[in-house]
């Protein structure tokens, strides 16, 4: 626990002696040309370090490192993998059914798995080695092409089978991108960290551009079934190409987690960490709003075309806009990040994207719907890009593939949400209506959300792994069944409240670690006197926590011991619980 050691120890002047600065640095105040000198290799080295700086945050800088390089590249041939599945799925859907519903559900079966699944498999990316288990998501979504290519040549494909088939891709969607998400920051450093998962986005919207122009070209020319043919045929290359990669993985001393209490312990992090709460209520309401050009795209094109039977030429053209408008905002990341402070940056880049998505609904050419989209991928990339960096600088290493899953789960489930209401909306109305009436509402919504959320945004903690605090030895064989650990406080009176508001950011903490239960009790004999008690699942789940230290809990630790004033440090009690 982090109140079982004792306070750090702070060396203090020796007797006779003042505490003071070093004394050489008197001799430099007083030597005129020694203090130059010295301001001139600062300001070098200052000048080096900003310099290095801003190398690691450019835009391309993380496609140095070959690793990184590979699973990017890796990573672009599998969107566009799922842009030329969602893109033929989606136009086949449109001669499949007229429905306006069908048509949008064919994105939530898509997205949908990801909501449902993505902690479970985030979970599986903390748990079992990332580097199998990002080959089996390859081999799955091949498997899943092979099957749809089959029903399509055979002539059997039906509106609902194709939802149901989208939505077996879209499983492994979910297995496929917490792992992924894991990984980015063991391969670049964290002042690249931005440039990597922007480079992230623009392989997501580069694959935007090129799935759907080569699905179109495809479709256009040999039909929807040879679209999953090369869908299945990418995916196993990849496979194959992962196989390669060498990854060592160190398995933990305690033993994997067991599925069920890592799942719980990732969403007991992510209710518990303000700054994970702000980051997902503002990407819910963001993505809400803007899957509604996307899922209406397909009857915007229909709308729009000039020539081409159907408009499959103008779905592609506008896919392919918004795609290349993304990677020039990847480009202008930089800029952007520098000019704007993150929650301007986020409203901007929603209030943009509203502006579009009205352009899109009143476009009276294509021209027009294709410079609208054209800001709409700018905007989608900014904004995204931005939330995405805040939810990666919010959890730390050990439970980040389940964070990020969780992060995705509100990107999908805003998503799905998104698209089937403003599906319906169309239905009962028309596709401009219904794309109108959901950029004034994405606008007021996050307008609503940053105002609610102003105080949790503000925390900052510094999530770096400690190893501050030593895991304790059992003078007896652990037991079965829950642990339950005591640490006894002796504060003075009257500062029992700043005492009390204090232990709310220790229960955040233990409960972020995985603890089953926290309380604080207070002495009804002895005002003086509270005792902090934290109940673990079993004892490896009360070591497990001893990893999960981070520089924030250390200092947490020292701000608790700051307000004790027993004659020696809190004491540590704890306990087996007795079975019923």
């Amino acid at each position: 626990m982090p109140d079982e050691n004792l306070l750090p120890h702070v060396p203090k002047p020796q007797p006779g002696h003042a505490a003071g600065p070093p004394s050489g640095a008197g001799t430099l105040l007083e030597d005129p040309s020694g203090m130059a000198d010295a301001d001139r290799a600062s300001a070098q080295a200052a000048a080096s370090q900003a310099a290095q700086t801003k190398a690691a945050q450019a835009v391309w800088a993380p496609l140095r490192q070959p690793t990184f390089r590979m699973l990017w590249l890796i990573w672009v041939a599998a969107n566009t993998c799922m842009w030329m599945n969602d893109v033929a799925a989606a136009w086949l859907m449109t001669s499949l059914t007229t429905s306006p519903v069908l048509v949008a559900l064919v994105q939530s079966a898509s997205t949908l798995p990801v909501f449902l699944l993505g902690l479970p498999s985030g979970a599986l990316a903390d748990i079992l080695d990332r580097r199998r288990y990002f080959i089996v998501t390859q081999f799955w979504v091949a498997a899943v092409a092979v099957v749809l290519c089959l029903v399509v040549l055979s002539g059997y494909m039906t509106p609902y089978l194709l939802l149901a088939l989208t939505f077996a891709n879209g499983i492994g969607l979910a297995m496929r991108w917490p792992v992924f998400s894991a990984l980015i920051p063991e391969l670049v450093s964290k002042p690249q960290l931005p440039s990597a998962m922007a480079l992230n986005a623009v392989a997501m919207n580069a694959s935007r551009i090129i799935g759907p122009l080569v699905a179109g070209a495809i479709i256009a020319s040999l039909g929807s079934a040879w679209v999953f043919v090369l869908n299945a045929t990418l995916s196993v290359i990849s496979g194959f190409v992962l196989i390669r990669w060498k990854r060592q993985h160190t398995d933990s001393p305690l033993g994997r987690e067991r599925l069920p209490s890592a799942m719980r312990v990732g969403v007991q992090f992510v209710r518990e960490s303000p700054r994970m709460r702000a980051v997902l209520l503002r990407t819910v309401c963001f993505f809400f709003q803007s899957t509604a050009v996307m899922a209406l795209m397909p009857l915007v094109a229909q709308r729009l075309h000039v020539g081409d039977e159907g408009g499959a030429g103008t779905f592609t053209l506008l896919l392919a806009s918004m795609g290349a408008g993304a990677i020039i905002g990847a480009t202008l990341l930089p800029r952007l990040r520098q000019a704007l402070p993150r929650e301007k940056l986020i409203i901007t880049g929603v209030s943009v994207q509203a502006l579009a998505t009205v352009a899109v609904a009143l476009a009276p050419h294509l021209a027009v719907a294709v410079a609208a989209m054209l800001l709409a991928g700018m905007a989608l990339i900014s904004t995204a890009n931005t939330l995405g960096v805040a939810a990666q600088m919010a959890l730390p290493n050990w439970v980040r593939a389940r964070g990020m899953s969780i992060y995705q789960m509100s990107i999908m489930g805003g998503t799905a949400l998104g698209a089937a209401l403003w599906g319906q909306v169309a239905s009962i109305t028309t596709v401009p209506t219904s794309l109108i009436v959901a950029a004034i509402t994405g606008v007021v919504a996050m307008l609503l959300v940053q105002r609610l959320s102003s105080s949790d945004r503000q925390i900052e903690e510094d999530l770096s792994p400690s190893q501050a605090f030593k895991a304790p030895e059992a003078t007896m064989a652990p037991e079965a069944g829950r642990v339950v650990v005591t640490i006894e406080y002796i504060i003075q009176p009257s500062q029992t409240q700043e005492f009390r508001q204090l232990m709310q950011e220790s229960r955040r903490s233990r409960m972020r670690q995985g603890a089953r239960g926290w309380s604080l009790l207070h002495s009804m004999s002895q005002p003086e006197r509270f005792v902090e008690q934290i109940i673990d699942e079993s004892w490896t789940e009360h070591l497990r926590r001893f990893d999960r230290v981070t520089a924030y809990d250390v200092s947490l630790r020292d701000r608790k011991l700051a307000f004790h004033v027993g004659e020696g440090p809190p004491r540590v009690t704890r306990y087996f619980a007795e079975s019923p």
